[in-house]
Parts: C-alpha cells; structure tokens; sequence
C-alpha cells in the first residue's frame, strides 16, 4: 500500500533538518554561461536539462523537496514536457519528494484528465498544486487521483503576488475575506476518509504566500491540519521571519520555497569566485539554515 503524501513528506522533513523547497524555474537567459551552448529551441532545452540536473545534484544533500514549474519546461513544447518528466523522475532518484508546479484545475473529465495526466503516472510527481476556484466538484479527481496514487495537492489559497489582494481580499458582508473562505472549503475537503496521514496532516494542503504573514497566521488556525506551500521567500522579498507566520508552534506544518535566490547565485556577489554549482549548493544551505533557524 502506498504511503501517506504527508507522513512522507514529514519524515523527509525531519531527515534533512529543514522544511524547504527548491523551486526549479529555469530561464534559459538566466543560466551560466557554462552550460550554453547556443540559442536553437533543441540548444536552449539541452541547456536547461543540464543546468536542473546540475541543480538537483546540489541540492539534494540539503533539501527534502523540489519544486518544477511546468511553464519553463512546456514553452519549449513536446521536447520541454518530455524533459520536466524526466527530471521529475532524476529528482525521485536522488531521494527527493517533488512538487509539480502545474496549478491545473477544472471540472468534470478535463480535470479527471489532468489528474491522470500529472498524478497517476509513474514518472509523476509526488504531488501538485492546483486551482480551487471551480469549487469541491473541480477538485475531486485531483482528490481522488492524489488519494489512489499516495500523493498530494496543493490548493492555491493566499498567493505571494502583489496583486493578490483585489481578489483575494474581497470581503463578504460579514468580512469574512475570500481567501479565508476558500480555506475554510481546504480544510473541510482535507479532512475527508483517508486524507489524514499518522502524522495528523491531511495530503491536501494549501499554498500561503510569505509575503502575508498575518493572513498566514490568521489561515494556520482556520486550516490547522494542512500543510503550507509557502511561495515569496528571497527574491519576491519574504524573510524567514514572515515565512515562520505559516508554521504551527511546534516548527511544523509549512513547507518554505526559494527559487531564483538559488537557482541564480552565481548572479549573487556573496558567492563571487565560485563555480555555479557551488554556488547554488552554497544559496541552499544558506536558504535552509535562514528557515530553519526561525522555526526552531
């Protein structure tokens, strides 16, 4: 029988020493000159492959969970879709839980599809993260694919960009704003027949921005058995300090993502004069330290 998506990845957790996430966002304009070899579509997906395979190595050793956002990978069409498949399943290899940055949702057959497509496979990723707009019925087959496969979703919920607010913020006449709302539906859906791990928290979690740390600590007690996707960290300017509102007293709960901060440290002058991937080794032991000192 499959395990549970949460009790895995609270075990991969505690075995690396910090709740962090290595988002793979891979801009070929971005990547270090070392693995360009020229700028055809083929040319620019050979570079990319080689720049996460280099960044899974890397970080391996240090964080628990990667994180591919499909978008860098399908704009190079078939052979971009074939290589996030690929990478997700080099990244199982190396040990790690991943997270599939699809943000699918829909209703009826087309979502069935889409959970088939990203969660049933066996190169699929541990988990995904998904749309609630459509409501309980768009996110059932993602529920029920992620519930026979032992994996997890993640339900947008307060995401990290500034606009944010105009849609997220708009309050009922009791003031109850939406995105607590929609939490509310996350918890109640994440709390049915066999979603629960040992460990007390549902497979169905939800992604809290970092960059809203008292609507996180305000979301923690509405969904208390959910653990947190926490996107904002580094470069879209969240400190640990704002990351740490998403976790529970006890240091669990949250999971933090840094994408571009290591991804692209040998674009960062505190690690001038290193090959680039010491330099990303470098940026997630620093990243995973910063956490892991404001949770403890």
């Amino acid at each position: 029988m499959t395990s549970h998506f949460a009790d895995r990845l609270l075990a991969a957790i505690e075995a690396k020493g910090s709740p962090v996430c290595v988002g793979l966002d891979p801009s070929f304009d971005k990547l270090p000159a070392e693995v360009k070899a020229g700028e055809s579509p083929a040319e620019q997906v050979r570079a990319v492959g080689a720049f996460c395979r280099g960044v899974l190595e890397a970080v391996a050793p240090i964080v628990p969970v990667v994180k591919p956002q499909i978008a860098y990978f399908e704009v190079y069409r078939d052979a971009g879709v074939k290589l996030y498949f690929e990478l997700v399943a080099e990244a199982k290899r190396l040990g790690l839980i991943v997270i599939g940055d699809v943000k699918r949702g829909d209703i009826g057959s087309t979502a069935s599809a889409y959970a088939a497509g990203h969660l049933a496979g066996p190169d699929s990723p541990d988990a995904v993260t998904v749309n609630a707009y459509f409501g309980a019925d768009g996110l059932a087959p993602f529920v029920d694919a992620a519930r026979a496969a032992g994996g997890g979703l993640f339900a947008l919920v307060r995401t990290s960009n500034p606009s944010a607010a105009a849609v997220q913020d708009f309050a009922d006449a009791a003031s109850k704003p939406f995105y607590e709302h929609l939490a509310e539906q996350i918890a109640a859906l994440g709390s049915s027949e066999g979603l629960i791990g040992r460990c007390g928290y549902s497979c169905i979690g939800a992604v809290v921005g970092a960059t809203y740390p008292d609507e996180a600590r305000r979301l923690r007690r509405v969904m208390p058995q959910q653990i947190f996707l926490v996107p904002g960290y580094g470069a879209q300017g969240a400190t640990a300090a704002d990351c740490a509102a998403a976790f529970k007293d006890d240091g669990t709960g949250a999971l933090v993502n840094a994408s571009r901060s290591v991804l692209y440290a040998h674009r960062d002058k505190r690690y001038a004069g290193m090959g680039w991937k010491q330099a990303v080794e470098a940026a997630g032991r620093t990243f995973a330290d910063d956490i892991r000192r404001a949770v403890s």
